[in-house]
């Protein structure tokens, strides 16, 4: 745009602003790929070098109207400060939010290349975010659901005993009994589960008794074949494999139909399950840590419909939390998710402490 064109106030304060959010972007991105290396690294400069292109263009059509920077919004100033204190998943998470509600492809003023930009860097930074989220072991997923679980099924069952009428003494140790109880048996199924999950997986690996057996084996029969086979490969590709077993091949003419299974795999299957006891351990703490809060105004000595309120409150905040960490994790809308977790503890706590008002009239 030439200088003599005629750019309105709404123009200009438009432009200045997406000028303040790409230099917030670019930075957030140098931020984060200052905590990385390697090619995580390569490619959040990357895009910090990109964001720097969109800054330009804003640069080019303002000219003398840039004025003193704008400071930038509310979301950016938030990415950027997470981005300097944590530069975790979380952030990236947020940033793939971002990039996704970029306003450049309504807006005429902003170029279609720079529109496809953003739609391409969030799918970039989801990559990213995806590494990451797989990198979180089995302990952190069974952190999170078991605080959770502690919140809900705690909270139901203490304001399911308080509704019946019976002592806030009573209401205290049924949710002390419920925690224990709850922890241990969350923590015991973790155990199990971890545990029985990465002994299928270890059933599951490829032995090395094609490195010994093939020696032995007929070569007019070569059942090795059927071996490579039952492990995914292509007749031909299994053929050959079998080939080089028996010695027929002196080299690896062909890499890629190898599997070779003397080297000894990675263990990303086992990592993204997590230690049985880690998990296990981690399952019984948030548990535990989640089913204390509806407890605590009992334990600090509120009684009756205040102790309730005040329990739900906590309750409700915690959940709330939980639920925005599944958010991000799961790459949703933290705030969506956040208020879905607290209808559904708050829900399942209202119908049995129902249950509880009822129970206690017949019983009266």
């Amino acid at each position: 745009m030439s200088p003599e064109v005629t750019r309105t106030p709404a123009e200009i304060k438009r432009w200045r602003q997406y000028l303040a959010d790409e230099r917030a972007e670019a930075a957030t991105y140098r931020y984060l790929a200052r905590k990385r290396g390697g090619e995580e690294k390569e490619i959040l400069l990357a895009l910090a070098q990109a964001e720097g292109r969109h800054e330009q263009h804003w640069l080019t059509l303002l000219g003398n109207d840039a004025g003193k920077p704008l400071r930038p919004s509310l979301r950016n100033r938030i990415l950027g400060f997470l981005a300097r204190r944590f530069g975790s998943v979380f952030v990236l998470a947020l940033a793939q939010r971002a990039e996704g509600r970029s306003p450049y492809a309504a807006d005429p003023s902003a170029t279609s290349a720079m529109a496809a930009d953003e739609q391409i860097h969030e799918e970039v930074v989801r990559g990213l975010a995806t590494r990451g989220r797989n990198r979180l072991s089995g302990n952190f997923r069974a952190a999170v659901f078991g605080a959770n679980d502690g919140l809900v099924s705690n909270l139901a069952l203490v304001m399911g005993i308080g509704a019946t009428g019976v002592s806030s003494a009573f209401v205290l140790f049924s949710g002390l009994a419920g925690l224990l109880a709850g922890a241990l048996s969350m923590g015991a199924g973790e155990y199990v589960s971890v545990r029985s999950q990465r002994e299928l997986l270890t059933a599951s690996r490829p032995t090395q008794v094609t490195l010994t057996a093939a020696k032995e084996l007929d070569i007019d029969a070569n059942e090795l074949v059927l071996v490579y086979r039952a492990r995914g490969m292509s007749p031909e590709a299994a053929e050959h494999r079998a080939a080089e077993r028996l010695g027929q091949f002196s080299c690896d003419c062909d890499p890629s139909f190898s599997l070779q299974p003397e080297r000894q795999e990675r263990q990303d299957d086992h990592e993204s399950v997590g230690t049985a006891m880690g998990a296990a351990a981690a399952s019984f703490c948030f548990f535990a840590s989640g089913a204390v809060i509806p407890v605590l105004p009992y334990i600090f000595g509120l009684t009756g419909i205040t102790a309730v309120i005040v329990a739900c409150a906590l309750v409700g905040l915690a959940l709330l939390a939980t639920g925005a960490v599944v958010g991000l994790l799961s790459g949703a809308s933290p705030l969506r998710r956040a208020l879905r977790q607290l209808a559904i503890g708050l829900g399942a706590a209202a119908a049995t402490y129902v249950l509880g008002l009822v129970f206690g009239v017949s019983v009266a």
